[in-house]
């Protein structure tokens, strides 16, 4: 029997890494001889690095660089065991919780540190990179991250613009005499799983603003800002990066990677499993085990599962989904792909004790342990 385990984290309680550990072990406690294929999960946003590492038996580096206010910040990225090929979560190096609330500003917040663990990782050989998008607290269209790599962004005067959004205005030309070399070598493929435009009501500003410390008069601002860039590319490059589909997301970082650095934007979970050569771990299995923390409709709209749910039903596997809330309506969810989903919450508990990482790997390993009994004894 071959049981594929792909579970996403469970926000908040245990990472994917985790989860998965405990369902294998709830697998082993009955099946002692199954073949178990371990596969953490993630779509582009939080763990992202920990997932494609982990399954790849890449490594981990930890480098400090300048965080979104401008000050020192430890950021992890993974180098995949082809040794050329890098993953990066943005949000290590210019995330909103870098920032107390209080304390967001994306006229002032900078995409730099990104740029900064593209530079180190070409320097450690990495000419391919896996760029997750997931919570940025920046609104300057990766200028900042353009920066590090050696881009200058020139005002009226020839001077070199500040960092953050507020000085997107100020741009009168681009110039990449002094960017990294390298950079004409390397690929991006970016998770983006938004398709708002880089500006206007739809944009990174008015949609993503708010939530990174934005006001209404920084939000019209930083849009301004967003919609100058815009045109300066088109002028200088040729290319009109607010026709890209996602090129708002990360506060423009999708249209930096996309417009400037010729990367590709693309389905998050999609991405991660073929970079994962998903397609050839379910060669052979009779089951497939997944699970995330709440289990309702957003499941379907481009999350984790929704890609897992689809590659399940092409092949024909049953997957069984674990979860800490699942919904009384599950009709929906079984008609795409997913054959039965159980709740782990084992007792009346608080929310609190629900979360605590230990109580769910236990509630996990034991969920299982009980399903695999009924498997096992259906298949006897």
């Amino acid at each position: 029997m071959k049981i594929v385990i792909a579970t996403d984290s469970f926000k908040g309680s245990i990472s994917s890494v985790e989860g998965s550990l405990a369902i294998a072990a709830g697998v082993r406690d009955v099946v002692p001889h199954a073949e178990v294929v371990t596969f953490p999960l993630a779509d582009g946003g939080e763990g992202t690095v920990q997932a494609l590492i982990h399954a790849t038996a890449g490594s981990f580096i930890s480098l400090d660089v300048t965080g979104p206010m401008q000050e020192k910040v430890n950021a992890v990225y993974g180098i995949m065991d082809d040794s050329k090929t890098a993953v990066i979560e943005v949000a290590q190096a210019c995330g909103l919780s870098l920032i107390p609330t209080d304390q967001r500003n994306p006229l002032l917040s900078t995409s730099y540190g990104v740029g900064e663990l593209i530079s180190d990782a070409i320097g450690r050989g990495c000419l391919h990179f896996i760029i997750g998008l997931g919570g940025s607290a920046t609104n300057d269209a990766g200028v900042g991250m353009l920066q590090a790599l050696g881009y200058r962004f020139l005002n009226r005067e020839g001077k070199e613009i500040g960092f953050g959004g507020k000085w997107l205005r100020d741009i009168r030309s681009i110039d990449e005499s002094k960017a990294n070399p390298t950079l004409a070598q390397c690929t991006f493929r970016v998770a983006c799983d938004v398709n708002n435009p880089l500006y206007g009501e739809n944009g990174a500003a008015y949609v993503f603003g708010p939530q990174k410390g934005a006001d209404s008069q920084m939000v019209r601002e930083l849009d301004q800002g967003l919609k100058h860039f815009a045109e300066v590319v088109l002028n200088e490059r040729g290319k009109d990066i607010q026709q890209i589909a996602g090129a708002g997301a990360a506060g423009g970082l999708g249209g930096a990677f996309a417009g400037l650095l010729h990367g590709s934007l693309e389905s998050g979970i999609e991405l991660i499993l073929d970079a994962n050569k998903f397609k050839e771990t379910l060669k052979g299995t009779d089951l497939i085990i997944t699970g995330e923390g709440k289990l309702d409709e957003q499941t379907l709209m481009g999350k984790a599962l929704s890609g897992l749910a689809h590659h399940a039903q092409e092949h024909s596997i049953p997957m069984i989904v674990l979860a800490g809330s699942v919904p009384v309506n599950t009709s929906y969810m079984h008609s795409v792909g997913i054959t039965s989903c159980f709740s782990v919450v084992n007792q009346p508990m608080s929310l609190e004790q629900a979360m605590d990482v230990r109580t769910t790997g236990t509630c996990l390993q034991f969920t299982t342990n009980q399903l695999l009994r009924l498997i096992r004894a259906f298949q006897t």
